[in-house]
């Protein structure tokens, strides 16, 4: 399989669409005539770039996850203090959300993942390791600069912050409520911050 920085302009509109496809209807609900449909060309030219569905959403999940690791570098460029970084973390996931109450592509997927292919389910597996891994840095950031309350636990703090943007998502759309998922973030670092 190609590496997504080598896709032809044609293919990327066809990862476009299926990241967005993923985001609104998961992996079971489309399909490559959803694709299709939605950028205008035929079946056969989806499965020319793509012969199988895994492929194609295996490359948009690692293209997702580079895109993400991205932002996490950016969010470390430009905050130097933990709660701003994981405040702006939060912030991801709004930008997201504020797209037609799109979820992020790994939560949909991972609440897919007993039906998945294997290497979809292992770049989204790979996805949440890097977001857990940056979070807890973030977490323990906070305990160095002394600010995150005492006897917090960086690793379950990480877990229960990713969750709660995740789940932020979910029921947001199930409410069909506008409200970004960083106010549940402000929240749960008002909890842990002193």
């Amino acid at each position: 399989m190609k590496h997504f920085s080598e896709l032809s302009p044609a293919a990327e509109r066809v990862v476009d669409a299926a990241e967005g496809l993923l985001q609104q209807q998961g992996y079971n609900g489309f399909s490559y005539d959803n694709v299709a449909q939605l950028i205008g060309i035929k079946k056969p030219s989806i499965h020319h770039h793509f012969p199988a569905k895994a492929d194609l959403a295996t490359m948009v999940v690692q293209r997702y996850t580079h895109r993400f690791r991205e932002e996490l570098l950016r969010i470390e460029g430009r905050h130097a203090r933990a709660r701003d970084r994981l405040a702006a973390y939060a912030e991801l996931f709004d930008r997201t959300f504020a797209r037609e109450r799109r979820l992020c592509v790994c939560g949909m997927l991972g609440a897919e993942a007993h039906d998945l292919p294997e290497s979809v389910r292992d770049e989204v597996a790979r996805f949440f390791g890097i977001n857990l891994r940056w979070l807890q840095e973030g977490f323990e950031l906070g305990q160095r600069e002394g600010t995150l309350g005492s006897g917090a636990q960086p690793e379950a703090l990480a877990r229960a912050y990713l969750c709660a943007l995740e789940g932020a998502m979910v029921v947001g759309r199930g409410m069909a409520n506008d409200q970004g998922p960083s106010t549940v973030g402000r929240a749960m670092l008002d909890l842990c911050w002193r």
